[in-house]
């Protein structure tokens, strides 16, 4: 038997390994009981306040040699200042928290036992990390609060960033430990103890996938390689099949999709029963967050970017790729293509076709909705031209410049707020395949492509042509899509198609999508402070400084309208790389939301919608443009303010069927000023004034 003295020799090594400190309510307690602050405290210790913050809410823990004289603080304070007086239980901790802000989320609720103060201080003990220890928050309990609905089997909310020193930030604040140290381990972790992930959005899909965002700290720390190089494109982007981290994930018997492994990699395992085996993994320092779409988040510190992300999460959809990826998900998570229905002969359960969504199989184009490229193209010998439905890229000519416009000191740009994704509202799209029609009477209410001759129709020179893209008059027969004829029959003119690829089952498939990124895209701007009662001057005001008001809430709102403006891009994907030949299928082929008819649709009725309110303008106000470029209008003013050329009425309010200014989709709002000298010598050079309004090098994105 060993001695006493031995035993506490053993005893002593041990308590000596690593320096013990009290839980961080306590030192919050001590600290506050010896009348010091946390600046004064940061001051003594040579850190930061954020720091000190950190330390008492349990978010980060000191490290050497600030670690030894933070204890030697603590347990002199603890000799001084017992517990006895405290209160020997704190409130439940939802009655301790504040509110949420708006644009923010809390964790999830805590059981509902009581948080114990320490009986004795006075030899804290300090935690550690058992191995196989379920997830658990260093997040005080005191400072917890409930999410107003929260899923209890996500407790911890749909995504987490995972650091280096393994913290793994998920939202409202939350950090749980993680002990992975290699991929496999990081996704049994993620899968078994994280508590994260996020419930389906329609009754009949799948519940989304954790994702765990790995800084570059995080993905070195698991074998990856910092930074991916050596191929020309982004998209490319992804390890060798011998890399070690590869080798991993296959021994432990999980798998790669064919994307590999790249900035956004999925891992997965074939479900067991109802119950998926996922992780989706992001890699900040392979690019994950596009700047354009991201901007300025993949700087950020890990809890920042946890809210950004979750915020997007919550309002739209767990990131599943780049904002395109994901806006073309959030479309097959809200109609999902299957459903469970009864066989009538055997009583069972079976996969049955959802109605409303795209179906689980790829469909054929009709030629004229295909690129050029396409098999159904080039097999075909098909050469009777395409639709050409494409974004308004139109610059006005000089010589229809009056002198009256001339002379107006002002160019002022307004920007319509999600374009596509207004003209994504109500909108009916095909579901089954094409059928060819020969000498087709035209009908309004069907979707498809129509060949017709718009050649004859004169329209107003100051104004761009509504049938092309460029605003150019029609010279012959063309293929067009539904919107853009039944526009040329609002105008007053006959149209009589030539022939036509029409569907006969039809159906507002895109309703959903519309309306959760529209509620996005609304939410996020309130919490930016531009809600919808405000007039116009006011939301004039409140959009010059949203941006500064919260950086985080601003990098969310562009993730969302890069969403929209990829997600519809997406339903075309052309191919990729250099070593494409004409007539081969490409991966994205594969989907049944391959769907140039429906991409067609949403930019036919926004150039359509575009028009209207150009010709409406004109006729109340008989202002022209000076140019178009996709959902901006530039136009000539007598000041620096939009207020003083747009329409109103004698009561003050704004003229329906003209531009309007406010939040929602399809309303406008101020994208740049310039003065009318700079905007006339663009024009002259050929340059669209629009793409430059902001004062930088604004570029049309169509999300491809």
């Amino acid at each position: 038997m060993p001695s006493q003295d031995e035993l506490f020799e053993a005893v002593d090594a041990l308590l000596e390994e690593e320096p013990q400190l009290p839980p961080p309510e306590e030192r919050a307690r001590l600290r506050e009981a010896a009348g010091v602050t946390q600046a004064r405290l940061a001051a003594v210790l040579k850190t930061s306040t954020q720091t000190v913050k950190n330390w008492e809410n349990g978010r980060s823990e000191p490290k050497s040699p600030r670690l030894e004289a933070y204890q030697r603080l603590l347990k002199g304070w603890a000799a001084k200042y017992s517990a006895h007086a405290a209160h020997t239980t704190l409130a439940p901790a939802a009655a301790l928290q504040p509110a949420p802000v708006p644009g923010t989320f809390t964790s999830a609720p805590e059981p509902t036992d009581t948080v114990r103060a320490p009986a004795a201080p006075t030899a804290p003990e300090h935690p550690t990390r058992p191995a196989g220890r379920p997830a658990t928050s260093r997040r005080a309990a005191a400072k917890k609060a409930a999410a107003p609905t929260v899923d209890p089997r996500f407790p911890h909310g749909p995504l987490a960033v995972l650091d280096g020193d393994c913290s793994a930030y998920a939202v409202g604040g939350v950090v749980l430990d993680c002990p992975a140290t290699t991929v496999p381990e990081l996704v049994e972790w993620t899968l078994r103890e994280s508590g994260l992930g996020a419930p389906k959005l329609n009754r009949y899909g799948n519940d989304s996938d954790p994702l765990i965002v790995l800084t570059a700290a995080a993905a070195v720390k698991l074998g990856l390689p910092e930074r991916l190089e050596g191929h020309e494109q982004r998209r490319s982007l992804r390890l060798p099949d011998d890399h070690p981290v590869v080798k991993q994930v296959a021994k432990a018997k999980w798998q790669l999709t064919q994307r590999g492994f790249g900035p956004w990699a999925r891992i997965y395992r074939k479900a067991q029963g109802r119950d998926r085996q996922c992780v989706q993994l992001a890699v900040l320092s392979w690019d994950a967050l596009d700047e354009r779409s991201w901007p300025g988040v993949a700087q950020m510190e890990p809890a920042d970017i946890a809210r950004v992300l979750g915020v997007y999460a919550t309002r739209v959809i767990t990131p599943r790729g780049s904002t395109a990826v994901s806006g073309l998900e959030l479309m097959t998570a809200l109609r999902p293509p299957t459903k469970a229905v009864r066989d009538q002969e055997t009583g069972n359960w079976v996969s049955g076709y959802n109605a409303g969504s795209l179906g689980t199989e790829p469909m054929d184009p009709a030629p004229p909705e295909a690129t050029p490229e396409h098999p159904v193209v080039v097999n075909s010998g098909w050469s009777g031209g395409f639709l050409n439905e494409e974004a308004y890229q139109w610059v006005r000519s000089v010589d229809t410049l009056s002198d009256e416009e001339c002379t107006l000191p002002y160019a002022v740009g307004l920007d319509l707020n999600t374009a596509f994704l207004a003209a994504a509202a109500r909108l009916v799209v095909g579901l089954s395949a094409p059928d060819h029609f020969v000498g087709p009477t035209f009908n309004p209410k069907i979707p498809g492509s129509w060949l017709a001759d718009l050649s004859h129709i004169e329209l107003d020179p100051r104004l761009p042509s509504p049938f092309t893209p460029d605003g150019s008059r029609p010279t012959g027969p063309a293929w067009y899509q539904t919107h853009t004829l039944a526009y040329a029959q609002e105008l007053g003119y006959d149209v009589h198609p030539i022939e036509a690829y029409l569907r006969r089952e039809t159906g507002a498939y895109l309703d959903p999508w519309h309306d959760r990124l529209k509620n996005a895209y609304v939410d996020t701007l309130a919490d930016l402070g531009v809600i919808k009662d405000l007039d116009d001057a006011a939301f004039l005001a409140a959009m010059e400084q949203h941006k500064q008001n919260d950086p985080a809430l601003a990098a969310v709102l562009a993730a969302i309208k890069a969403t929209v403006k990829g997600g519809v891009g997406k339903l075309r994907e052309r191919p990729q790389g250099k070593h494409y030949k004409e007539g081969e299928t490409w991966p994205a082929l594969a989907r049944p939301t391959w769907r140039p008819d429906i991409r067609a649709a949403v930019i036919s009725k926004a150039r359509v919608n575009m028009h209207r309110k150009l010709g409406n303008m004109a006729k109340m106000t008989g202002l022209f443009p000076l140019a178009v470029l996709s959902d901006c209008v530039v136009y000539p003013s007598p000041s620096e303010s939009p207020l003083d050329f747009l329409p109103y009425a004698a009561s003050g309010k704004p003229q329906p069927g003209a531009f309007r200014l406010g939040p929602t989709p399809g309303l406008a709002k101020l994208e740049g000023v310039q003065s009318m000298l700079w905007a006339v010598d663009l024009m002259e050079k050929g340059l669209n004034p629009a793409r430059h309004i902001k004062g930088g090098d604004a570029v049309l994105d169509e999300g491809e």
